[in-house]
């Protein structure tokens, strides 16, 4: 098997991926019936699903557009009692993808995430892999299970991007903990064939940190949990959005916590 260089991905990349998955998560949640129940997601119904999707959707425009103190609680609700709720979320898609084109190189607006990128790609990259995570829930509404990493229509090369970003900018959120370890411990993410791993050390009073590792040049690292796979697996599995879970995804999803803003 071929190693995966890594390199993040484009801004152009990073708007046809937003298309994409957006077009997977309509076509998978029109053939769902609105509260149909979301594996991924146990609390949610594709309402839910398609609601929070276009709400965030909305909330980075008005980021993205200069617009403050805008309540997107208002825009979920919006969502939620649109008479076209599908309608509703192309339009707000659309509106987020044109505004990204219309935003300059140089944009001035708030990102949220450590190693961030200037705040244009920085929104470009977030709501990539925000949506399509929420796609692959969409996807597992259909099916009634999660899908398989080989169901899905991501690629390693975006996988890997995905994977950089959540272990790179939520884990160590500056001013945030997303790790909530009850004991120091180490991570290696090694997925499959790739060029680059990654290294988390977690703390229950620190807030965790993480390193890039070249696998082609640097000795690997020793760690109390590894999680290896295929790259698109090994992200879906962060997300918690896997089939199964081993002792390691068990473990993963005790001490992460997630929040986007």
């Amino acid at each position: 098997m071929a190693t995966e260089p890594f390199h993040l991905l484009t801004f152009d990349d990073y708007g046809h991926a937003i298309g994409q998955a957006a077009t997977v998560l309509r076509a998978n949640a029109a053939a769902a019936p609105l509260d149909g129940h979301v594996p991924t997601c146990p609390d949610w119904t594709v309402l839910d699903l398609v609601s929070h999707t276009g709400m965030v959707h909305r909330w980075a425009t008005d980021h993205l557009r200069g617009r403050r103190g805008v309540d997107p609680a208002g825009h979920e609700t919006e969502g939620r009692e649109a008479g076209d709720l599908l309608g509703w979320f192309d339009t707000g898609a659309t509106a987020l993808l044109q505004a990204l084109v219309d935003a300059p190189e140089d944009l001035d607006a708030r990102v949220f995430l450590a190693d961030a990128p200037p705040a244009r790609v920085f929104w470009a990259r977030r709501q990539a892999h925000e949506t399509t995570i929420h796609a692959v829930d969409a996807l597992g509404a259909r099916l009634g299970r999660p899908p398989a990493h080989e169901e899905t229509w991501v690629r390693n090369p975006f996988a890997l991007d995905g994977i950089d970003e959540l272990l790179m900018g939520f884990v160590p959120r500056p001013g945030r903990q997303a790790v909530h370890a009850p004991t120091p411990a180490t991570l290696l993410v090694r997925p499959d064939a790739s060029a680059v791993a990654w290294h988390v050390t977690l703390s229950p009073d620190e807030p965790a940190t993480t390193r890039r590792v070249d696998v082609l040049t640097d000795s690997l690292p020793t760690a109390d949990h590894v999680v290896t796979g295929p790259p698109v697996e090994v992200y879906l599995s962060l997300w918690n959005r896997t089939v199964g879970a081993s002792p390691q995804e068990v473990w993963w999803r005790e001490v992460m916590t997630v929040t986007w803003g």
